[in-house]
């Protein structure tokens, strides 16, 4: 691309050479700072067309279109950042959703899905290969955990709940009512087995760990995988539409067995399954504006912030991470097992980072920025 010498466009020099800096290949035509080529950098060009752009520029920015990023898996979803209006618009919550407050949040990428169970699956083997975890009594620990204490998953000898098997030293997804559980969120797993997917996800596609496993500490200066903040969470559940806001991430207030698997009188069960749990395969109802499925019903997601009851009151305004320290872990999203009122957008839930049960799954972010 040729740079004309308008102070925007500098600007987007000045982003663009950070991003090239930091990641090494953005490409040329990549306006936004984004290291990605998409309408976001078409308008750019456009709004600075005919005196800051002309058909060389063009032709460029044709050639590489939606590229950026290598090695970006098809089931993560580019989010671009922004400013939204944070906890519960209609006052239908609990007082731990107010104030509404006004969020800033970066850009990043967010997995289309839930994690399914043969994802974890491919992690349990893979950490079992390389002596990294241990099952004791049907649950799943960091072989380094000498007194058992921080279970990552319990295994389907350990609850009848849990869609994945160990046997043999070999982790497997179970078939049910003929269906396989592959493609089903996995459930079960905590929060410390959430970010120890995380880092084991990082590396096998060559990104930094973004979590200390000792600490149990995120390093947010890290590019790699993690789970999303609960600001990040509940921007990307409102899939943009903030002009009105609404309780659902379907950009809608009302809630019913078409739009998502959740307890309405009894579940939703949309595959007819005979036994609990009665998740649906991910992807199975339509996707949010911002192309993410699930991110009310289903599974409840695990984020990386500690609960604090009054932290609305005091969230700084730029990307937040939630309380320095707690007790208990945000999770977001409702579930099959819950009523309509914890599936809206801003309600908030908890438990303890090495509690797991049948409702409890998480999606990740991987934050490049």
């Amino acid at each position: 691309m040729r740079w004309k010498s308008s102070p925007i466009i500098i600007a987007f020099v000045v982003i663009t050479i950070s991003c090239n800096f930091a990641f090494a290949d953005c490409p040329s035509a990549d306006l936004t700072g984004d290291c990605f080529v998409d309408f976001e950098d078409f308008s750019v060009m456009a709004a600075q067309w005919p005196e800051g752009y002309d058909w060389t520029d063009v032709n460029t920015l044709a050639t590489q279109w939606l590229t950026g990023y290598p090695n970006i898996p098809d089931d993560m979803v580019y989010l671009h950042g922004g400013e939204f209006e944070m906890g519960d618009h209609f006052g239908c919550g609990r007082s731990d959703e107010l104030p509404v407050h006004a969020v800033l949040v970066g850009s990043f990428f967010m997995s289309k899905y839930e994690v399914t169970n043969q994802q974890y699956c491919d992690y349990l083997n893979d950490a079992s290969s390389s002596s990294q975890i241990k099952v004791v009594n049907g649950r799943v620990y960091a072989s380094s955990d000498s007194i058992n204490f921080y279970p990552y998953f319990c295994t389907y000898s350990h609850s009848s709940y849990s869609q994945i098997t160990y046997s043999d030293g070999i982790f497997s997804v179970r078939t049910r009512d003929s269906n396989s559980m592959a493609e089903h969120p996995v459930v079960w797993v905590s929060w410390r087995g959430a970010v120890a997917y995380c880092n084991w996800r990082s590396e096998q596609e060559g990104y930094d760990q973004c979590y200390n496993l000792s600490m149990w500490k995120c390093d947010f200066s890290k590019k790699g995988y993690r789970l999303p903040t609960e600001a990040e969470w509940e921007y990307s559940a409102r899939g943009g539409c903030h002009s009105p806001y609404y309780k659902y991430p379907w950009c809608d207030n009302t809630i019913d067995c078409t739009k998502t698997n959740f307890y309405n009188g009894a579940t939703c069960n949309p595959l007819g399954l005979s036994s609990y749990p009665h998740t649906a395969r991910v992807g199975y109802y339509s996707a949010n504006n911002f192309g993410l499925y699930d991110m009310g019903g289903n599974v409840c997601e695990w984020c990386n912030d500690w609960y604090g009851s009054d932290y609305y009151s005091t969230s700084p305004y730029d990307n937040p991470t939630g309380p320095g320290s707690g007790d208990r872990r945000i999770n977001r999203g409702g579930g099959w097992t819950v009523s309509a009122n914890y599936c809206r957008i801003a309600t908030r839930s908890w438990a303890y980072p090495s509690g797991s049960g049948y409702v409890d799954g998480f999606r990740v972010v991987l934050d490049l920025y």
